[in-house]
């Protein structure tokens, strides 16, 4: 492969548009090979190594990306433990890949599986920030107090603090309250420990939403890959997320 302008190497990736990849490298923010990249400049994006804000960029040459909705009762892990299933054994196909992200046995939801590191950790790390959206099933209805607690963020039982959390009621019942959550970060088993901290028990726990990825149209169990689009998607997704601002 010729050597290609960066801008446009970043702007194929879904870095942004032409001119917003351009005003990236004006910023300091790609470097080629360890060394600060300029305009004009030429890379392989096959043999270069090209990173925006320190990560390398990902491209989707020889990389697989699934979404899954994962039902009850599955691991989202690559090794099952005490003999329980794992999301794997819904998805088999030769090439090795990893769930991102957390989602313990007893939720469900969106699920992504990928052996492309560089997207893991765009959307796993707390600097990008991507939301991540719930829905979430609560044994009681909580007060005012309590959802504005959750709102602003609490102190869980490992003394960290969560981050501040948007809380909508979605749904109001006699036996408890169905609530859509968003956050921007992924502690291990984040919203059941937020939730008991502040008193509550939650039922039911679903994921919906990672980033603009959205779940709908999935059955649980069932699998597909994910187009270029919204692999780019998700890329100037967490890129937004970050705090720098994408043209």
């Amino acid at each position: 492969m010729n050597p290609i302008r960066v801008q446009k190497i970043l702007a194929d990736a879904g870095y942004g548009s032409r001119r917003g990849c351009e005003k990236m490298i004006e910023a300091g923010r790609v470097t080629v090979n360890g060394k600060l990249t300029v305009l004009g400049e030429r890379a392989n994006p096959g043999k270069d190594d090209i990173r925006v804000d320190g990560q390398p960029i990902s491209t989707n040459e020889g990389k697989i990306y699934i979404v899954l909705n994962k039902p009850k009762g599955y691991l989202a892990s690559r090794k099952s433990q005490g003999g329980k299933p794992t999301v794997l054994e819904l998805v088999r196909i030769p090439e090795r890949i990893y769930p991102v992200g957390r989602l313990d046995l007893n939720s469900e939801g969106l699920i992504l599986l990928t052996n492309d590191g560089a997207l893991t950790n765009l959307i796993t790390h707390p600097r990008y920030g991507i939301e991540k959206e719930y829905h979430v099933r609560l044994r009681t209805s909580p007060d005012r107090v309590q959802l504005n607690k959750w709102r602003e963020g609490v102190v869980l039982d490992d003394g960290i603090r969560t981050q501040p959390a948007q809380v909508e009621v979605l749904e109001e019942t006699g036996s408890g309250n169905h609530l859509k959550v968003i956050i921007r970060e992924g502690k291990k088993r984040h919203i059941r420990r937020t939730a008991r901290a502040l008193g509550l028990d939650v039922v039911e726990l679903k994921r919906v939403r990672i980033g603009k990825l959205q779940l709908a149209g999935l059955k649980p169990g069932d699998w597909r890959e994910l187009s270029t689009t919204e692999v780019r998607t998700l890329i100037g997704t967490a890129h937004d997320s970050s705090g720098k601002r994408r043209e």
